[in-house]
């Protein structure tokens, strides 16, 4: 009896800390990439734009032949509470890299590096974002359009991110900038109705 208690009040507890918990405008973290090549270390940067609409870059590494440069943009979907969430988006990446050709007529591998390579990106994946961190595990296939054998690679990638800004500051600053720019409309009407009367009475 006292287990099924504490295991409520846990769940309790746990919900009640997901519902008050800060979400992010801004967050700054590290990303860690697994595909059937190689593997990748890198810096992610996510920035909020809208309601569940963010866009993240990405520069990664496998400290060896492969660096590339990622710009994506996601749609998020809340799952439970806003503060788990589906996402998926895509977009493009661009950087140095490995490629790897079969040579049919001497039947050997070629190898070469330092290719300049242009792709497109989907991303699909899930976040958590509580105590000012935010995780997430996604998965984030890739298509080459220039530069690059194989022509489609498949991510596996954790990235682990400080919240740098929370949603509740940015969502303050855009009512602030959203009050302004009202005052601002309403002055520039009154401006606009003062030189009408003042028209209107020239040609009385």
């Amino acid at each position: 009896m006292s287990g099924r208690i504490f295991l409520l009040f846990a769940i309790y507890v746990c919900g009640h800390q997901a519902v008050q918990a800060q979400s992010y405008g801004t967050a700054l973290g590290l990303r860690f990439g697994n595909d059937n090549v190689k593997r990748t270390m890198g810096i992610t940067f996510q920035q909020r734009l809208l309601k569940r609409v963010t866009i993240e870059g990405i520069v990664q590494s496998d400290f060896s032949y492969n660096h590339t440069l990622h710009g994506l943009i996601k749609v998020h979907q809340p799952l439970v509470t806003k503060r788990l969430n589906f996402y998926s988006g895509g977009g493009f990446s661009m950087g140095m890299e490995q490629s790897k050709f079969n040579d049919p007529l001497s039947q050997t591998i070629i190898i070469t590096t330092g290719n300049k390579t242009l792709s497109g990106d989907l991303v699909v994946g899930l976040e958590l974002t509580m105590l000012k961190y935010n995780i997430s595990v996604d998965y984030k296939p890739n298509f080459n359009i220039t530069g690059r054998n194989p022509w489609y690679l498949g991510q596996v990638g954790i990235s682990g991110r400080a919240v740098l800004v929370t949603g509740a500051k940015q969502n303050k600053r855009w009512r602030e900038k959203n009050r302004e720019k009202r005052r601002e409309d309403r002055k520039e009407r009154q401006e606009d109705n003062k030189f009408l009367n003042i028209f209107k009475k020239s040609q009385t």
